[in-house]
């Protein structure tokens, strides 16, 4: 590390909660949860579901912020730190969360796209009357394999201009770039300051969302047919909670959900004062997340309802996952409401917010990471962090350019199902690993009591210890098992474009196995000593006598000393030679 740059903290501890609610409440609850939920057995599925966010989401959250908040630090150095062998993991998680980012700003770009085509009357994709329709248009959804809807069209035939597929890249669209321009200038005015920007725009991004599902579902609720649709959401098919594959949905959605492995909330949690109740922001922002995503399941559905009642086709007709929910199926049922551009502008406009958060919180890993561990050669060049924070969002829109080509649809699904799916499992595995059995727990609830001088609960320990470790392992061995290869619609992706998926997965996952050969290679010794050094806690800091080692080692005297709750004398502790 070039050396020690004094680390900001939020202007106030609510500042931190909105951010940690804004990043992982994001688009997934809109169009995962619904999806998942009737899908899997309706309002049974929120058994599992409830069970995995107290198991398996809470702990794991609660140890994420743990660590960044003691540590001071982003993914790339606490991990370094609390295990050296695997701190591969936080580069890998940098890693991934800059590819995400680079793409999941496009939902951003779509949803400009369709904010400002909203203000108008009636809404473009209303009807079949419009150069970009095909023969097979209708206006209503049908059973017909044949036919697409004018909303479908809409998106495939004007938004995305989208070519048979990813062999051919077309051209560019000129719009989208633009939009992708303006979106990263929304990242860029959210984050430059750091915490200090950020923290103010929390506030807004993190609080309107609500009072638009608000809004959306009073409207909804009211619609004919609106009552079919809640019901087909909640009514529970017990039935379905005898599959393995439900349960295991529920385990990695909430997984997915709270962005464990991302490293974003331990990067924020990281400007936290030392003292800050890590257990308030846990529960505030775990439990938050997952209520949203059932407030957001009865806005979806009563919609769907609606749809249902005036075209009289089955709501499971309706339902589909991923893009086409809110850019599809939703828009289509903009048409028929009262005041239709209103609904509109309100519910892209909260996907913008819902987005923002999150994309801005992967942005910040990055800026995080590479502040903390070469934070003073960077700011000898480039003089101001603003100018870093403008650096990286700069290369992260280049990046991001051949989505917005008439090929990026396919590129778009080709990254989100080799980065969300498969290389986000292998680091959540190492992570817990890392921390949970070689950093251990008894570690990590001692860095509890020398921040806030209470033990964790025996229930947090209990599932760090075995529960959530376990239930990682099973959601990476299920995920390979039931693993499908990359698809759009119809479209099957050829063997060499499925080749390039892969090597979009390896890029983060590489860094796991290269980080470990790096500390066996620097660390001194026989391959015994260093294979046992690599495996103990601060052995990198120990070995290189860095001035965060000794600081961190005067701190945890003092800290020890004020926290103490042993009933010998307080001078006992202090006098422990560290």
């Amino acid at each position: 590390m070039d050396g020690e740059v004094s680390r900001p903290t939020w202007s106030r501890q609510i500042e931190f909660t909105l951010a940690g609610i804004g990043c992982a409440v994001g688009l997934g609850n809109v169009w995962r949860f619904p999806y998942l939920c009737y899908r899997s057995g309706g309002g049974a599925f929120l058994v599992p579901y409830l069970l995995m966010l107290v198991v398996l989401g809470i702990p794991l959250l609660y140890m994420e912020l743990t660590l960044g908040q003691y540590l001071r630090r982003g993914p790339v150095l606490v991990l370094a730190k609390v295990c050296p062998l695997l701190k591969g993991v936080g580069l890998a998680t940098v890693a991934i969360s800059f590819i995400m980012c680079t793409y999941y700003n496009v939902i951003i770009t779509w949803s400009l796209y369709y904010l400002f085509s909203s203000f108008q009357s009636p809404l473009p994709w209303e009807n079949c009357n419009n150069t970009w329709n095909r023969p097979n248009c209708t206006d209503q959804a049908t059973n017909s394999s044949f036919s697409t809807t004018a909303s479908q069209q809409f998106f495939n035939y004007n938004v995305l201009e989208r070519t048979g597929g990813v062999e051919e890249t077309g051209t560019m669209r000129w719009e989208l770039f633009l939009l992708l321009l303006v979106a990263w200038i929304l990242n860029y005015l959210c984050i430059f300051k750091g915490v200090k920007s950020t923290g103010k725009v929390v506030y807004f991004t993190a609080l309107f969302p609500y009072v638009i599902l608000v809004t959306l579902l009073i409207n909804n609720v009211q619609l004919p047919g609106a009552l079919t649709g809640i019901k087909f959401f909640i009514i529970p098919e017990w039935e379905k909670l005898k599959s393995l594959e439900v349960w295991v949905n529920a385990a990695a959605q909430i997984f997915n959900s709270i962005g464990i492995g991302f490293g974003s909330l331990m990067a924020m949690s990281s400007y936290n004062a030392f003292n800050n109740s890590v257990l308030k922001d846990t529960l505030t922002i775990a439990i938050v997340n997952s209520l949203t995503s059932i407030f957001a399941g009865f806005v979806i559905f009563s919609a769907f309802g609606y749809m249902s009642h005036l075209q009289n086709i089955p709501v499971s007709n309706i339902a589909v996952d991923g893009p086409g929910l809110v850019f599809v199926v939703y828009p289509q049922a903009f048409v028929t409401m009262p005041v239709a551009p209103l609904w509109a502008v309100l519910f892209f406009f909260m996907l913008l917010c819902l987005g923002l958060d999150s994309q801005f919180a992967m942005v910040e890993v990055m800026v995080t990471s590479l502040l903390d561990s070469f934070g003073a050669t960077i700011l000898k060049y480039l003089k101001h962090t603003e100018v870093l924070v403008l650096v990286v969002c700069s290369t992260a829109f280049l990046l991001g350019i051949p989505h917005v080509m008439q090929v990026g649809i396919y590129v778009f699904q080709l990254m989100d199902h080799y980065t969300a799916i498969v290389s986000i499992m292998f680091l959540a595995f190492f992570e817990v690993v890392a921390v949970c059995w070689i950093y251990g727990v008894k570690r990590l609830s001692q860095n509890v009591v020398e921040m806030t001088g209470k033990k964790p609960n025996i229930f947090f320990i209990v599932c760090l210890t075995v529960i959530s470790p376990l239930l990682v392992l099973i959601i990476l061995v299920f995920s390979v098992i039931q693993f499908k290869p990359a698809r759009y619609e119809s479209y099957v992706y050829p063997p060499w474009a499925q080749g390039i998926g892969w090597i979009i997965a390896l890029a983060s996952i590489i860094w796991i196995p290269v980080g470990a050969v790096h500390t066996l290679w620097v660390l001194p010794g026989s391959f015994k000593q260093r294979l046992q050094k690599s495996i103990t806690p601060f052995a990198l800091d120990k070995d290189a006598k860095t001035p965060y080692y000794l600081e961190r080692q005067r701190e945890m005297c003092s800290n020890i000393a004020v926290l103490s709750i042993d009933p010998l004398p307080v001078k006992t502790p202090v006098q422990t030679n560290l």
